[in-house]
């Protein structure tokens, strides 16, 4: 019986050895949870890869060059000092691009060109000899909108806009509003 007793004490203290090995084994390898303010390094956003900067540039780009057309104006192909910075070079062609949409959006001469257009024919009058309205004979659009005349036909397929400036680009190159005689002493231009 005292063998047995024994042999039980030592099973429980080998097992009591074994519990408190794997204890203090596990404390070792397993780290203890910090209670410092320590805060992990913010990750930064991505960064977007070249082609995504390049197509953001783009875009702004081709819209400037479509309000340029528009005005008859030379395309601006790069930014005179453009900035080193990715993110403000993508600034500036936004900001060149909403500029250059507010100088198109309103022609220097445009409250005299509706003045004429009151008097004239629909925007989209198709009757011959003049079309549109500001009524562009056909000669009159060779001369100073013959890439709209050549992509989209005559001034009544035109929006007004294009048709102001194709008007403004005439009065530039020295005609002033003569073009249109009687409606423009109607609007008191000449």
């Amino acid at each position: 019986m005292q063998s047995k007793l024994t042999l039980a004490f030592a099973c429980a203290c080998a097992l009591l050895a074994a519990l408190l090995g794997a204890a203090s084994l596990r404390a070792e390898t397993t780290p203890e949870p910090t209670t410092t303010t320590e805060t992990e390094p913010e990750l930064s956003p991505p960064q977007p890869d070249q082609r995504e900067i390049q197509r953001r540039i783009d875009k702004y780009r081709h819209e400037t060059w479509r309000w340029q057309r528009l005005m008859g104006r030379a395309l601006m192909l790069q930014l005179p000092n453009p900035p080193a910075e990715v993110d403000q070079k993508i600034a500036v062609w936004k900001r060149v691009a909403v500029e250059t949409r507010q100088r198109a959006l309103n022609p220097p001469h445009k409250r005299q060109w509706l003045c004429i257009h009151g008097y004239e024919g629909s925007w989209t009058d198709p009757n011959a000899p003049y079309y549109g309205g500001l009524q562009m004979d056909l000669s009159f659009q060779r001369t100073y909108a013959p890439d709209l005349l050549r992509r989209k036909g005559t001034a009544d397929h035109w929006s007004p806009l294009e048709q102001m400036w194709t008007a403004e680009r005439a009065h530039r190159s020295g005609r002033g509003f003569y073009p249109w005689p009687n409606t423009a002493r109607y609007c008191g231009l000449i």
